[in-house]
């Protein structure tokens, strides 16, 4: 096939469809720089960074749920399993049944900005351990019978580690995590 004649070939990936042209009548028959052919390429993830988004967002997700729980103090909330297990589980399903119990409920939610400290073993990963220095000066406490702001102490920034493990099925989810006080980040 001579470079007169026109060649459209298509790759479909999940980032570009690549279209390459043939030249036109009126340019000479030698190619050039922008009518040379090229491959397209596909560009596969390394694993530790699809370890890192996976645990990330996990994370995240187990904020965003205790969040939603928190509303109502709903300790049995089936969606906190879809991001937390083990002792992560635990301590928030504690959490919320102790606020439960004591008539409190969480309005707002925290800001969570957390970082990658370290991904293990890097040729497939199973374990990210984040960092993070979440805010809830915006996810307050209040007497549910009232609506009246309970004293539950201060809120503001507070230094967080968090352990996320890869699960069975292949999803991620938070094993553990540890707040300080306010004031540590």
């Amino acid at each position: 096939m001579n470079l007169r004649e026109a060649v459209r070939i298509t790759v479909a990936s999940s980032a570009a469809v690549v279209l390459l042209g043939g030249c036109s009548a009126t340019e000479p028959s030698r190619p050039t720089a922008s009518s040379s052919t090229s491959a397209a390429t596909t560009v596969v993830p390394h694993p530790a960074d699809l370890a890192k988004e996976r645990a990330t967002a996990a994370y995240l997700g187990m904020w965003h749920d205790m969040a939603d729980a928190a509303v109502t103090s709903d300790w049995q909330s089936p969606k906190l399993a879809q991001n937390a297990t083990a002792d992560a589980l635990s301590r928030i399903s504690r959490g919320l049944y102790a606020d439960h119990f004591n008539g409190l409920v969480s309005k707002g939610h925290p800001v969570n900005h957390p970082t990658v400290e370290s991904v293990e073993p890097a040729a497939a990963p199973t374990t990210v351990n984040l960092v993070d220095c979440g805010d809830d000066s915006q996810w307050l406490k209040y007497r549910a019978d009232t609506g009246q702001p309970a004293n539950d102490g201060p809120a503001g920034r507070r230094h967080i580690n968090a352990m996320v493990k890869k699960a069975v099925d292949g999803s991620w989810k938070v094993v553990d995590f540890a707040i300080q006080d306010v004031g540590t980040c």
